[in-house]
């Protein structure tokens, strides 16, 4: 079988937002996210991801540390840290925190790039070419 060159997109200018709400409560939804975002970081598409509700909680330090999406397989944490090294920008919603009772400077994980307010959301989705939600 033949690869058509025109079946691949030039992907240096796809941006992506990835909404997490996703947590410790559905850790079989909490992969995926992570898992996609570093693939589509690979293929050089801006990748933002933000976290919300109780996806804040997978920001929250030690949280990660031994939640699997499966009996048996990778920590979430690997699949964050994939995701950090591929290049996705992980926000955590600030105005999700204190009902998790979440401290934005003293207990989030080093792979936070960002404590971002609602309005930081809307821009992002408003100039992204895709949103994807978890």
């Amino acid at each position: 079988m033949a690869i058509d060159p025109d079946q691949y997109l030039d992907n240096e200018d796809a941006s992506v937002v990835m909404i997490v709400t996703a947590g410790p409560s559905t850790p079989h939804r909490c992969a995926t996210p992570f898992y996609l975002a570093s693939l589509l970081a690979s293929m050089d598409a801006e990748v933002n991801m933000f976290f919300t509700m109780e996806g804040v909680r997978l920001m929250q330090k030690g949280v990660a540390d031994d939640l699997v999406a499966m009996e048996g397989g990778k920590k979430i944490i690997d699949f964050i840290r994939d995701a950090k090294r591929a290049g996705a920008v992980l926000h955590v919603c600030q105005p999700a925190l204190p009902g998790y009772r979440i401290d934005g400077q003293a207990d989030l994980i080093p792979e936070v790039d960002h404590v971002s307010r609602a309005s930081t959301l809307a821009d992002l989705i408003m100039t992204c070419d895709k949103v994807l939600s978890f």
